[in-house]
């Protein structure tokens, strides 16, 4: 029988989004065991990706108005793909890195499940608005960072969840106040829900990072700027969502840090 983290590898590979998402909703954690922490070798395709949308530099990615059902649907097509990518972040951390505790792959595994419901339901208002995903071009700088962080797990955790991740916790109410300035009432209300969930990821990361640094000895503040500098983190940016992020586990210091 498979195990959780082989199911992990299945899904990250697989390349139809949708079926990618029904695989990771699906799976009934409590019926599988998580499988041997043995070293892992590298494999061609992941993540698997569908051949649409077009994936272009996030330079070249078109502004839209908010003022038109495309400029909205654009939008909405953009969340979804941010979310389509944490499925995989979620997954590589399941499949990727061994010789964690059993309740570090069923804890990533889990926020994939909640990422794959994000996904479903922005899909699903794509349609309602008239559109699809795929219909519009999208970038893969979250991806781009998991490629220069997966031979360091602390890395990992440092860059995708506490920044990356962090930084969706100060975007959601600005994004959310132009959709639903817009008139889309119902992309808000699947916005807030992506960041009640959202809150519980980075809150898993800052627990995990922070774990994983008092193992090694290290003092967290200094060690994240050290990997953000050492990995070339994007740097956040405000306004922030201070009430999020202490949420989420961060500490008053580390919002300060944010601000110098």
């Amino acid at each position: 029988m498979p195990t959780v983290r082989e199911h992990a590898l299945a899904a990250l590979i697989t390349t139809d989004a949708n079926l990618k998402a029904s695989l990771v909703r699906n799976l009934d954690l409590n019926a599988y065991e998580i499988g041997a922490s043995d070293d892992v070798k590298e494999l061609e395709g992941i993540p698997g990706r569908p051949l649409k949308p077009e994936l272009i530099s996030h330079t070249l990615m078109k502004q839209r108005s908010m003022g038109t059902p495309e400029g909205r649907a654009a939008m909405v097509h953009a969340l979804a793909h941010i979310e389509l990518n944490a499925i995989d972040l979620a997954l590589d951390l399941v499949w990727r890195f061994p010789n964690m505790p059993d309740l570090f792959y069923t804890q990533w595994f889990a926020v994939a499940q909640e990422e794959a419901l994000h996904f479903e339901l922005l899909r699903d208002h794509l349609v309602m608005l008239g559109f699809a995903y795929g219909d519009f071009p999208a970038h893969m700088s979250l991806w781009e960072m998991a490629e220069k962080t997966k031979h360091d797990l602390l890395a990992r955790i440092a860059i995708v969840p506490r920044t990356l991740e962090a930084r969706g916790l100060d975007a959601s109410p600005v994004v959310k106040a132009k959709l639903v300035g817009a008139g889309d009432k119902r992309a808000g209300e699947i916005l807030d829900i992506i960041l009640r969930d959202e809150i519980g990821h980075v809150k898993l990361g800052n627990y995990w990072f922070n774990l994983m640094c008092k193992e090694r000895e290290l003092e967290p503040i200094s060690t994240y700027a050290e990997l953000a500098q050492k990995y070339q983190a994007p740097k956040a940016r405000g306004p922030f969502n201070t009430q999020a992020r202490l949420e989420a586990g961060f500490t008053e210091d580390e919002l300060l840090a944010l601000l110098k």
